[in-house]
């Protein structure tokens, strides 16, 4: 039996509740919804206030429905839980993903737009991510903080007092009250008073007198102090295996891996840059586009990739004035007389960066540790050093969490 309460009743908004909920589950949906839409935005060179469409599937309100009032009873097979429904007519189908068109009604789906800072706010909410440790400061960056400390007479409109300023209005005006009151008592007439005490100001009538305007000398400005601090600057360096190995599905993963560190280490630093460097047998430093998009022949030398981020670091970013992050996507795949050489430059990476990571994509069946993998598990044994192996989409958001808790130690 349904038993319906008057709205508003025991003074609590009832619809409160399920506004909460509805918000919840919106939430829910956009996590659920977010591995597809992250490998398809750029990583650098996005507002944070750019919004993004993320479908969500409709949430239905209570509302009563009419059964089909068929007789009879069901049984089960024994392997029911809690909750299953017996006896459904199975007849009709939605035509979800079995390659035959469907009979009943599918469910309503629709878009909603939240913004990059949006975004990245729903993901790392519940990661419960550590922070991070800033080792250096910047040298050249600095931010400019301005505190007030006192008035002055003279400044910009920006800086206009206003309270200040009508407080030296009304001292002014309290100030002519008062010799208006002392020429009173000395039994001048207030017509003449004023023409002396107002002297060489044009005041056309008594209304203005009245009003009492402003004057320049009644502005007050605020007197400023600059402060100069400096603050933490970070790079974020993207190594890729382009050789024809790395097809798009596995380019997907990097890309949506690539993303999500950089929006996290961009929500930890005032100044983040990004520098691309994609390899075969030889490296070279590209753009984003060229960088997701560009493939290329031919073997891989892992080192030759490292060796170029050594130089990249040597020429532009000074480990004692830049926080680096490293981190390097590959399947594993690598000329074997290489692997030697590979192992002695990530050491060196480590030596320089603040993080440096090593992540293994090999999507589908093939999920077999490669060679490159087992020999920097073996002599990598650096504490800034982490190792991720992702397979599908949902290993990403673990991938990051395993790679930043090495950071937090």
């Amino acid at each position: 039996m349904a038993i319906f309460k008057e709205y508003g009743s025991g003074g609590k908004d009832r619809s409160a509740e399920d506004r909460r909920r509805h918000r919840e589950l919106v939430e829910e949906s956009i996590k659920k919804n977010i591995g597809n839409i992250i490998a398809e935005e750029s990583i650098i060179g996005q507002s944070k206030d750019k919004k993004i469409k993320i479908p969500i599937r409709s949430i239905k309100e209570y509302h009563f429905v009419y059964g089909k009032n068929k007789s009879g009873t069901a049984s089960g097979d024994g392997d029911e839980k809690r909750g299953d429904k017996v006896g459904e007519d199975k007849m009709g189908k939605k035509g979800q993903g079995d390659g035959k068109a469907g009979n009943e009604e599918g469910e309503e789906i629709y878009e909603t737009e939240i913004t990059i800072e949006e975004l990245v706010k729903y993901l790392f909410d519940d990661l419960n991510l550590p922070d991070i440790d800033k080792k250096k400061m910047a040298e050249l960056e600095s931010i400019k903080s301005l505190k007030k400390i006192g008035y002055q007479r003279k400044g910009i409109p920006p800086r206009l007092a206003k309270r200040r300023s009508a407080v030296e209005k009304i001292k002014r005006k309290q100030a002519y009250l008062r010799s208006m009151k002392e020429l009173e008592d000395d039994d001048i007439q207030q017509d003449e008073a004023a023409e002396e005490v107002v002297d060489g100001i044009d005041l056309p009538d008594k209304q203005e007198f009245r009003r009492f305007p402003f004057m320049e000398d009644d502005l007050r400005y605020h007197r400023v102090r600059v402060d100069h601090k400096r603050d933490f600057n970070a790079v974020v360096i993207c190594i890729m295996d382009v050789s024809g190995s790395m097809d798009q599905t596995k380019k997907y993963l990097a890309r949506s891996f690539y993303f999500l560190l950089y929006q996290f280490i961009r929500l930890k630093y005032a100044n983040v840059e990004v520098a691309f460097v994609a390899h075969t047998t030889t490296a070279k430093e590209v753009n984003e586009n060229e960088f997701f998009h560009r493939g290329e022949s031919g073997g891989t030398y892992i080192s030759s990739g490292y060796e170029k981020a050594l130089e990249i670091i040597e020429q532009r970013y000074n480990p004692v004035n830049w926080n680096i992050y490293a981190f390097h996507c590959s399947d594993g795949d690598n000329w074997t007389e290489d692997n030697k050489r590979a192992v002695e430059y990530a050491q060196k990476l480590c030596g320089v960066c603040n993080l440096f990571g090593y992540g293994e994509i090999v999507p589908g069946y093939y999920s077999s540790s490669s060679t490159i993998k087992y020999e920097f598990q073996k002599h990598v044994k650096t504490k800034n050093f982490a190792i991720v192996t992702m397979t599908k989409k949902e290993d990403v958001l673990p991938g990051l969490k395993k790679l930043l808790e090495k950071e937090g130690e």
